[in-house]
């Protein structure tokens, strides 16, 4: 009881001691009433732009700073979890599931995107220096050899996605294939380094939260910074791109799972009779991880998969399934490009594809990992988020609905792990079909 009363007077515990998401939204619905003030207020829009621009910018360059090494030491732990031993039958036909259902999400998402086209004619600017930074894409052919990096540490230092996730990848496997060796020794200091990589990818979770802690503050500038210089335009937009990332989930779930189940002669209806516990823990709670223990007794009591495959396909399915996380990542780069007048191309939209089905891999399964997520795949689609660009601005409205974007999402990514368990339990012959 002392502890706890010591926590609640604390450092500024009337800022901390909140829910995280109500202060996020808070400094999103403040941002947009100073925005729209200042919008009919232009007199007084300059002075507040140039005395809080440093707070916004301090906020984009706090979320680039954590990109790099997020993706990093999140890939290699993910791709070294997953041993050699466990790869195995029912490994790669779960692992095979879970890359092509995300795929065929991002493939959803972009059809969406390129028919309804959110964002288009917003039109936000931002600085004429950080502007002149938005990338032209090179040819498909050179994105695809540009995967394989010829200097890895170069492209760490640059910040190149797609040969980060690459090399990332490599090593990953690397490593699982030395925690698997016979030699005691070599077994031994590669599970040390897994640890590692491990902790330092726990490291930077914990540094995740705390820049999320400063959302709310850098939320509301970025925010009404837009408003003032957009006006109301902007909220038609921004519940248009959250009802279509939501048309995204719905399709995904209907059409791809009940198309799955349905091919493995499964009813789509009592799936969702069953597993509607854990894919409803997932939406309020906006965590995979935190709805493992409930995914995993819905997958055998009500679904009938056994414990010999529920053990494995889950744990990894909260870490490398993130088929809403796709949507998302899909739908909010259209959005985006779109809203600073740089459309995303065919060659944009493969590199996409590419991206968030490879990086799918070493999302953490934690409340808001999709926005960091945004971050690498931008840079990737050559619209880095630079302070005081129009990416920034853009990206910072994606930002501050991005909780309720993340449940849907998080509830989508939970259902997808449940459909592959009970998949594969039935190809391995040991679904109890009494449940169905």
């Amino acid at each position: 009881m002392a502890a706890q009363e010591v926590k609640k007077r604390g450092f500024m515990s009337w800022y901390f001691g909140t829910n995280l998401l109500l202060r996020i939204l808070l400094g999103l619905g403040l941002g947009a009433v100073v925005g729209l003030f200042l919008a009919h207020s232009p007199e007084y829009a300059g002075g507040f732009i140039t005395y809080t621009k440093f707070f916004g910018d301090l906020f984009v360059r706090l979320l680039r700073m954590i990109v790099v090494p997020v993706i990093f030491f999140s890939l290699i732990t993910g791709a070294a979890s997953i041993t050699p031993h466990q790869l195995g039958r029912v490994g790669v036909k779960i692992m095979g599931y879970y890359l092509a259902t995300t795929a065929v999400a991002v493939c959803i998402a972009l059809i969406l995107g390129v028919v309804f086209q959110p964002g288009a004619g917003l039109g936000i600017s931002g600085d004429a220096a950080a502007q002149a930074k938005v990338a032209t894409m090179p040819p498909l052919s050179q994105v695809i050899l540009a995967i394989v990096p010829t200097n890895p540490a170069e492209s760490l230092t640059k910040g190149d996605v797609l040969p980060i996730i690459f090399f990332s990848l490599i090593f990953g496997i690397a490593l699982s294939v030395l925690r698997d060796s016979k030699n005691e020794a070599l077994a031994k200091n590669a599970t040390r380094l897994f640890d590692i990589c491990s902790t330092v990818a726990e490291t930077m979770y914990k540094i995740v939260g705390g820049v999320m802690e400063y959302a709310p503050v850098g939320v509301f500038v970025l925010i009404a910074v837009v408003f003032a210089q957009q006006g109301p335009k902007v909220i038609g937009p921004l519940v248009f791109v959250t009802l279509l990332c939501y048309i995204g989930f719905v399709v995904h779930v209907v059409v791809t799972y009940g198309g799955v189940l349905t091919l493995f002669g499964l009813s789509f209806v009592k799936f969702l009779r069953g597993a509607w516990e854990a894919s409803l823990t997932a939406f309020v709670t906006r965590s995979s991880n935190a709805t493992l223990p409930i995914s995993l007794r819905v997958t055998e009591e009500e679904l009938g998969a056994p414990r010999s495959i529920t053990s494995f396909s889950l744990p990894i399915g909260a870490t490398v399934n993130m088929d809403g996380t796709a949507v998302y990542l899909a739908i909010c780069a259209i959005f985006i490009g779109n809203a600073v007048g740089a459309p995303l191309g065919f060659e944009q939209m493969v590199t996409l594809t590419l991206i968030s089905t490879l990086a799918s891999i070493g999302a953490a399964g934690v409340p808001g990992a999709g926005a960091i997520m945004m971050l690498m795949v931008l840079e990737g689609v050559g619209l880095p988020v630079q302070a005081g660009s129009a990416v920034a601005a853009a990206y910072a409205l994606i930002l501050g609905i991005d909780a309720l974007l993340d449940m849907g999402r998080t509830c989508l990514n939970v259902t997808g792990d449940l459909v592959g368990a009970v998949v594969v339990s039935k190809n391995e012959k040991t679904l109890d079909m009494s449940k169905w």
